[in-house]
């Protein structure tokens, strides 16, 4: 009708691998920002993928592998993170803002060093959808099967530390090394998506799913699969976007998932509005029996 063949870019090679891996990345940083979101950590996607940029300028400076050394980079700092967190003196956001904006100032100063290197993370900076490598594709294949195996194995203590982590070691949840595995989680979940979305991208792609599923339910076990199809869904079509607008895919997609929480904050002021009598612009904190039917 208007002229345009949707499924032209799928003829292509790049951009199948491209679409696939944005598929798989969306999935991922939907199903790990709904934890990221309830424990009101948000800005950790955002910090992290900073953390872990630095890591891999030290890993090339060093001579190691980009997933090698940016995973056990991330690993740690989100172990130093967490470890940090506990002291009731420091907050959360002070903590990710300290560990992540001194290991990326490192990675800064070791590229002024050797400007000759900058080049070479202009994709960890900015993302690269369009250069995936089967080698990419698989990480991001792995780190996804990782992921949702851990969730499903270790739901409930996940649940637990989401929504009640000072009570939870009472019920024998061993809330150190579940908050490990989820550290774990986090950091390959990173990495696997740095190189896709860039470290300005990857916090709205762990942030901005999730909370459009939150404006949707007020159930655990629905706003996870919501916000990890949402995510898997709007990198899918952004890709598309992307191809047929000439705009940069990370930032494509993005735009998507931002104009679909517009709609969802609509959709939400509009449905409350007629069923209150008045406009509710955010969701409500939960009722007791609310709370309790998250864990169902």
């Amino acid at each position: 009708m208007f002229g345009i063949d949707v499924t032209e870019p799928l003829q292509f090679d790049f951009f199948r691998n491209a679409i696939l891996a944005a598929t798989m990345v969306g999935a991922l940083t939907g199903l790990v920002g709904v934890f990221v979101v309830l424990r009101r950590m948000s800005y950790i996607g955002h910090g992290m993928s900073h953390s872990v940029f630095g890591g891999a300028v030290v890993g090339y400076v060093a001579g190691f592998n980009f997933y090698v050394a940016a995973g056990l980079w991330g690993f740690l700092s989100a172990l130093l993170i967490n470890q940090t967190t506990r002291r009731r003196q420091i907050g959360a956001d002070a903590a990710i803002g300290i560990v992540t904006t001194a290991s990326f100032a490192l990675g800064v100063a070791l590229i002024s060093r050797a400007s000759s290197i900058t080049r070479n993370f202009d994709a960890a900076l900015f993302g690269n959808l369009l250069g995936v490598s089967r080698t990419d594709l698989w990480v991001i294949a792995g780190v996804l099967v990782f992921t949702i195996a851990v969730v499903f194995f270790f739901y409930k203590q996940l649940l637990f530390l989401t929504f009640d982590v000072d009570v939870a070691p009472i019920y024998g949840v061993p809330a150190g090394w579940i908050d490990s595995l989820f550290a774990l989680v986090l950091a390959a979940t990173i990495i696997a998506s740095i190189r896709i979305m860039g470290v300005t991208l990857i916090a709205a792609s762990l942030v901005i799913p999730p909370v459009i599923a939150r404006l949707l339910t007020d159930r655990f076990a629905v706003m996870l699969v919501l916000s990890t199809v949402l995510g898997a869904l709007v990198a899918f079509v952004g890709m598309f976007v992307s191809y047929h607008a000439d705009i940069a895919s990370g930032a494509s997609i993005v735009l998507l998932s931002a104009a679909l929480f517009v709609l969802a904050i609509a959709g939400v002021t509009v449905r409350n509005w007629l069923r209150f009598g008045h406009p509710v612009l955010a969701t409500r904190e939960l009722t007791s029996a609310e709370s309790k039917a998250l864990f169902d």
